[in-house]
């Protein structure tokens, strides 16, 4: 793979990050960048993806974390549904937001086909997501969504299988932010690991991708 390739996927690949970063936080993001995007570039597809296409990764096998109910979720449980996976967390100012918002088109632009996605944001910061903030959080962005929150290892043993980077950041002597891997993982209805979508992409390229996760 020549260099301008090697450089060219990474640089396509994801925005990262909420509010204020170190800059070792940016470098572990852009490390963080370089895994996903890497991986990507050296599979090839035969599907024309507008996300970054995962097929047969490695990586991204799947997770086991409880919901904001604690009951303990696995992908298994959304079998024969696509899966949409964010981690994120509710005081995130723009970026999580965002990607939700736009889980929400997506959904409308796939019209009848809506129920046959499932939404999941894995909160970074489960010290402040308590259950019942995460719970009342998602109801206004649509009931159907679902949050994950892992105590402090498990969360670090999920992260480190989607190669996901957190990192709380002070902003003041009493409060924080978290800068966090920004990129949506989506498997397909047989829960296989199959795109990253980036932060910037639309609702109308995503839904294009997930059209044709629909058709097998």
């Amino acid at each position: 793979m020549s260099a301008w390739f090697r450089s060219r996927c990474i640089g396509e690949g994801i925005i990262l990050s909420t509010g204020r970063s170190s800059r070792r936080a940016w470098l572990l993001l852009a490390l963080s960048v370089a895994l996903v995007a890497l991986s990507a570039c050296e599979r090839p597809s035969a599907a024309s993806f507008k996300g970054i296409d995962l097929t047969g990764a490695e990586y991204g096998r799947g997770f086991s974390l409880p919901d904001a109910d604690g009951v303990t979720r696995t992908l298994a449980d959304f079998k024969g549904k696509i899966v949409m996976v964010f981690f994120g967390f509710t005081e995130c100012p723009d970026v999580c937001p965002t990607a939700l918002g736009r889980a929400i088109e997506v959904r409308k632009l796939l019209g009848p086909d809506a129920d046959k996605v499932q939404v999941i944001l894995v909160t970074v910061d489960p010290d402040r997501d308590t259950p019942e903030l995460l719970r009342h959080y998602l109801k206004t962005f649509d009931p159907s969504f679902i949050a994950l929150r892992g105590e402090a290892q498990a969360l670090a043993e999920t992260a480190r299988e989607f190669k996901v980077f957190y990192q709380k950041v002070a902003t003041s002597k009493s409060s924080y932010t978290m800068d966090h891997t920004a990129v949506t993982y989506v498997f397909d209805p047989k829960g296989r690991l199959r795109l990253a979508l980036r932060h910037d992409q639309s609702a109308q390229d995503v839904a294009a991708d997930l059209k044709i996760l629909l058709r097998g």
